[in-house]
């Protein structure tokens, strides 16, 4: 067992119990237990131990095995044969990851009938694709893809693997995780290299969004993140980049699914998706009721954006969730972001810092949204909203 109570050195003093979480210890015949089928390995036990009683074993790679891996890789996201736009996000983070490096950007490409995508991967920085394809592939199941990708990174031994924080990519990657027993980021906003150790620096907010952690995966490769949509910037397409197609043969056991896809069906819903929106109009508690919202509608239809709101106005049933943005909403990066009576919480700012222009609309000069803003206007927000409608209607005249 890879967490182990040493009975000679255990004094029954029930320190251990009392310390863990997960109430995974207790005390028989004035010794200490454990449960290993609740115990997390999360280790609080072994520290709180005087006696070393406790003794928690933990696998890693060998240091010259962590040596063989290389390469930076990026898991392409596509539906209906058709690559979706986070791929494009993850190639621009992972081509600057793999240039500090020094070693080569790769795509895993699943699908069928894809290969017409592969230009697309190339012109925004890949320099290989693994290009998998067969008609039992079409659309995503969690099972056949995993598989596939998990012989992948065995057989090629990629550094680091990259995925979208997608239903797909959540859904995916923590299968490809457990079965090659790596560590995995999760919702990252931010990724990096760090100078000294050339180790993945993995950025994510933490404790409900009121702290950003940084995190490393310094015992296991590939070093594995799922990154949030919209909070990074697509790369810019090079069409005279080429590169090196690899092409995957598909073993009929690792298309074995227990479940199979019936159909896909479109969400009915609004008429703007605020992720894919070039401007949004966003309302927070400022908008002091969800009357108020029409308001911002407006300005929405003038401008040809969308509405969003913050976490406190959902909260208040004043919009629906699917106008949320933030750490537990949406990401968006529109090319402008108008927040009316937004204070900046951090869980707003990770969804919305990204946009390429930020307006605030704010009575509090104090307000966190005004670090990140491009422009602030400090004063009422049904004073100053109006006053934008009735500009941008005479000037349409």
């Amino acid at each position: 067992m890879p967490i182990e109570i040493i009975k000679q050195k255990c004094v029954g003093c029930s320190i251990c119990v009392r310390s863990c979480p997960y109430g995974a210890i207790e005390m028989q015949d004035g010794l200490a237990v454990i449960d290993h089928d609740a115990c997390t390995l999360c280790g609080a036990c072994v520290e709180a131990c005087k006696f070393g009683a406790i003794i928690l074993r933990k696998e890693h790679h060998a240091e010259d095995e962590l040596d063989t891996y290389q390469g930076v890789w990026v898991c392409a996201e596509q539906k209906k044969g058709k690559i979706q736009s986070v791929t494009f996000e993850l190639l621009g983070a992972g081509r600057q990851l793999a240039d500090v490096k020094g070693v080569e950007l790769s795509a895993v490409l699943i699908g069928n009938d894809v290969e017409k995508e592969v230009p697309g991967l190339f012109a925004r920085g890949a320099d290989k694709v693994f290009l998998v394809e067969s008609a039992s592939l079409a659309d995503f199941l969690d099972e056949p893809y995993s598989r596939i990708i998990s012989r992948l990174i065995r057989e090629h031994k990629p550094e680091i693997v990259l995925t979208g924080a997608t239903s797909i990519g959540r859904s995916l990657i923590p299968r490809v995780a457990a079965e090659i027993k790596t560590g995995l980021t999760a919702d990252c906003t931010g990724l990096a290299i760090d100078e000294e150790r050339g180790l993945l620096l993995q950025t994510r907010p933490a404790f409900g969004g009121n702290i950003m952690a940084t995190i490393i995966c310094e015992d296991y490769r590939p070093q594995m993140a799922t990154v949030r949509h919209k909070v990074m910037k697509e790369a810019t397409p090079d069409p005279d980049r080429r590169g090196e197609i690899i092409r995957v043969e598909v073993k009929p056991e690792e298309c074995v699914s227990r479940t199979r896809f019936l159909e896909s069906v479109e969400e009915l819903g609004y008429a703007v998706n605020i992720a894919e929106a070039d401007i949004i109009i966003s309302g927070g508690r400022g908008m002091k009721g969800p009357e108020n919202y029409a308001l911002l509608q407006e300005l929405a239809d003038l401008l040809e954006g969308a509405v969003g709101a913050s976490r406190a106005a959902v909260d208040a049933g004043w919009i629906p969730y699917s106008h949320q943005v933030g750490q537990t909403g949406k990401t968006v990066q529109p090319k402008m972001y108008i927040a009316c009576g937004i204070s900046g919480a951090i869980q707003h700012l990770v969804g919305m810092q990204s946009s390429d222009t930020i307006v605030a609309i704010n009575k509090d000069p104090d307000a966190p949204i005004f670090t990140v803003a491009t422009y602030g206007l400090i004063g009422d927000l049904f004073e100053i909203v109006p006053a934008l409608i009735k500009n941008l209607k005479a000037r349409r005249k």
